[in-house]
């Protein structure tokens, strides 16, 4: 037996890119998680960490993206890692890991709405 389960609580770092595959909608967005620093016993300062996570969003979970979820917002989200290889014009691979959706909350909307138009 396997399990392949992610559970992230962060920031979206940019508004969702949304696009067509087919007829399926596909929003792709940027996640950030923090881990607070701290100091050890014996005093030394660690610093704060940020990583960035690449998230991918399906279907009826995109369209909502599409319409509800902006920069600055904190999502709840639980999904699968999924690795893609891909090939430049030079034929140099890249590797990019992303989080697929399976479920998602938006527990608070950025503090600065920008107006929609």
């Amino acid at each position: 037996m396997s399990v392949n389960k992610v559970i992230l609580v962060g920031n979206v770092g940019k508004d969702p890119e949304i696009r067509y595959v087919d007829t399926r909608a596909v929003a792709t967005f940027s996640l950030a998680t923090t881990e607070r620093g701290y100091t050890t016993a014996s005093g030394a300062q660690v610093p704060e960490r940020t990583e960035w996570h690449n998230i991918v969003m399906w279907d009826k979970a995109a369209e909502t993206a599409e319409r509800y979820i902006r920069k600055g917002a904190k999502l709840y989200i639980e999904g699968k890692l999924r690795t893609r290889i891909w090939e430049d014009r030079n034929t140099i691979k890249h590797y990019v890991t992303e989080i697929i959706v399976e479920q998602f909350d938006i527990l608070s909307r950025p503090t600065t709405q920008t107006p929609q138009g």
